[in-house]
């Protein structure tokens, strides 16, 4: 994967303890705006949603991520795989984007860090007022299997707590699928060999097939991913970025 950016502007002296604070202080507003949203316990909204996505992709032929699970059902111990590679590569993977472009490449670390930030902020445009049934909680005639329940995994939506704090209708967009696009255009131009570069490149597709297999999303929540990416990428990772560089080169 080639990503193709603007010169980086001039920067401030990054400082890691501010860092950590920023992201500590935005993921803490994150979480809860995310998880006790205006729109986290509307669940039949959620449904009629879930049923719009059905209709885009029959529409445009496409409506196959039941036939996709079904076909790996059998395999235990493959579907308990992309279940943990659900629940963990997602904030691994990205804090040590984070930290390796802090360490090796913080001439790039201003813009992506606020492409990071404003794609996350869009996102939760989408969580509070688009509510949206991920198919693994659909009637089961629709023929969905929620793997985590019923394979198992690290962790458990059926836990007390998890039910508590966790909005399981925050699926449009993929943050899933828009953070490992993040990484694959951080990372992918930082490492050395193509063997490594290779395996980053396929991590957004190897994601892809992760949130549809274990049931988390539907395939059109990856596009509205790698839109509010791009957004973010316009909005943060450009015209912030260059807005905060001209004014640090004007103090």
């Amino acid at each position: 994967m080639t990503v193709t950016t603007a010169p980086e502007p001039t920067r401030t002296r990054l400082r890691w303890w501010r860092e950590v604070v920023y992201i500590a202080v935005f993921y803490g507003v994150y979480t809860a705006i995310r998880n006790r949203g205006i729109a986290a316990d509307s669940g039949a909204a959620a449904f009629e949603h879930a049923k719009q996505m059905i209709s885009i992709e029959r529409a445009v032929g496409l409506y196959h991520e039941e036939t996709l699970q079904e076909a790996f059902l059998g395999s235990k111990w493959f579907i308990q795989f992309w279940n943990i590679f659900y629940g963990t590569a997602h904030f691994a993977v990205t804090v040590a984007a984070i930290v390796w472009m802090f360490r090796r490449a913080p001439q790039r670390y201003p813009r992506w860090r606020n492409t990071l930030a404003v794609t996350t902020g869009l996102a939760l445009i989408g969580f509070a007022f688009y509510p949206l049934m991920p198919p693994r909680l659909m009637p089961s005639s629709y023929g969905f299997v929620d793997t985590l329940r019923v394979y198992g995994g690290l962790w458990s939506f059926d836990s007390g707590t998890m039910q508590k704090i966790s909005n399981q209708y925050a699926a449009m967009p993929s943050l899933h699928f828009g953070w490992s696009s993040w990484c694959a255009c951080v990372l992918v131009p930082m490492l050395r060999h193509r063997w490594a570069k290779a395996v980053m490149a396929s991590y957004p597709f190897m994601t892809l097939f992760a949130i549809m297999v274990t049931g988390n999303h539907w395939w059109i929540d990856a596009v509205g991913g790698a839109a509010v990416l791009g957004l973010g990428y316009l909005l943060g990772g450009r015209l912030l970025t260059e807005f905060f560089a001209r004014r640090s080169a004007t103090r």
